[in-house]
């Protein structure tokens, strides 16, 4: 690896941060890091052993220190960034350093705007059972590994790998990887603070397609929205993963049987001598991932708590279409916390028809993330929306107000908090 061996990294709690920074101590650099708050993948990376400083201060960075690798949400205006600038310390983005480690290892990248993160951890789990001995990046925290860093047993990243990487459109991170075998589970517009049109995504994806060589793989379903633009003169072989027959999952929703036909087929094309029967017991032994639909407990009044991650449209119609097939006689309530003005501004009217889908919807005040407030979009504007379609949908200020609501719903009730900011935390405040 072109990577040296003192590093520090600014943003570490990231979900593909903290996995980087195990992959990178598993190497033997020597890893500490920032981030601005404590979660569960500071204490995964405290209880492995690398130290994580919490506020980001210029001191934090160590002397000695020889590479600075940071999370995209990290602006060049950070303490932490000026001091490497300031020592003239080279610096990596996340996707950038993933990219210099996995030049020359055989990688398999999952993408796609819909589930990538549970397609990526059924692939690792199937290569695992298998004994392909897979190194694995996912974006959550597999509870098969209790980890989103699956480490090789042989404990080093050989050239033979396989290195098994979850990679997202965002800024063309994808381009940063060479796989391979790419999944592309699906293609829909998503991250609108870049991506202007449709044609644009489709344009970096149908990139990223080409830069798979003739005698790698593209897995994907062909018949897909956008995939047949997406594949125009890829040289690659094509890997049709709608034929593949998979077991009954203990995942619901057609969404998670598609996810898991992809891994089953990437793994496939990956290793055609992988009997059928350990693809099977791997997707059957499959546990999930956290936040994605994720069983957090009961309300003292009875009602069932879940949480998940869904924060584009498609994704929250699939999963309440889902929780009705799995608990037809309970109301379905969604608790959702919209995760940037512009995704909620661009699909506002999506999010409403989705939202709509729900007996009734918990809309929390919009999560700013990486963007400056803007006025002309809502939590109320998309309540607003929702009801005038025929949905039961409620604006509220805080957490605190969506809490008390949701502690007055029974056992005849199904509730689910959704979205990718820190939704979750309701969830757990509600649930015994």
């Amino acid at each position: 690896m072109n990577i040296p061996q003192n590093i520090y990294m600014t943003g570490i709690g990231g979900i593909g941060m903290s996995a980087l920074a195990q992959l990178l101590a598993q190497q033997g650099k020597t890893i500490a890091g920032s981030d601005r708050d404590e979660s569960p993948t500071t204490a995964l990376l405290e209880e492995v052993g690398v130290p994580v400083d919490v506020g980001q201060r210029a001191e934090n960075v160590p002397a000695g220190t020889e590479l600075l690798i940071y999370s995209d949400a990290i602006p060049e205006s950070n303490p932490e960034r000026m001091k490497a600038h300031e020592r003239g310390i080279p610096e990596l983005s996340y996707f950038e350093a993933l990219g210099e480690i996995s030049k020359g290892i055989r990688t398999i990248a999952v993408a796609g705007t819909n589930g990538k993160t549970t397609t990526t951890g059924m692939l690792a789990k199937i290569l695992q059972t298998a004994d392909k001995n897979p190194t694995a990046i996912v974006g959550s925290i597999v509870r098969d590994f209790g980890s989103n860093f699956l480490a090789s047993p042989a404990g080093v990243l050989t050239k033979e790998g396989p290195f098994v990487v979850e990679a997202c459109e965002y800024r063309d991170h994808l381009l940063k990887l060479d796989p391979e075998i790419l999944v592309i589970t699906n293609v829909e517009l998503d991250h609108t603070d870049y991506f202007p049109t449709l044609d644009a995504l489709v344009e970096t994806f149908r990139t990223a397609a080409h830069k798979v060589s003739r005698d790698g793989y593209i897995v994907t379903n062909p018949a897909g929205p956008n995939i047949a633009r997406v594949l125009a003169d890829a040289s690659a072989h094509i890997v049709d993963y709608t034929q593949v027959n998979i077991p009954e999952l203990n995942q619901i929703g057609e969404f998670n049987r598609e996810n898991a036909r992809a891994a089953a087929a990437a793994a496939r094309a990956a290793f055609p001598d992988v009997p059928q029967d350990t693809i099977d017991r791997a997707l059957t032994d499959f546990k999930g991932s956290w936040r994605r639909f994720e069983y957090k407990g009961e309300t003292p009044l009875g009602a069932l708590v879940y949480d998940d991650y869904a924060h584009h449209p498609t994704a929250i119609g699939k999963t309440i279409e889902a929780a009705r097939e799995k608990f037809p006689n309970k109301k379905i309530v969604v608790a959702f916390h919209p995760h940037l003005y512009s995704r909620t501004k661009s699909f506002l009217s999506e999010f409403a028809i989705a939202l709509a889908t729900a007996d009734r919807s918990l809309i929390a005040p919009i999560y700013a993330a990486r963007e400056a407030p803007d006025p002309s979009v809502s939590s109320r504007i998309l309540a607003l929306r929702t009801a005038e379609i025929g949905g039961d949908s409620t604006a509220y200020e805080s957490f605190d107000e969506i809490r008390d609501e949701l502690l007055t719903c029974g056992s005849d009730t199904l509730i689910i908090t959704m979205g990718a900011g820190d939704i979750y935390k309701v969830a757990e405040q509600i649930a015994d």
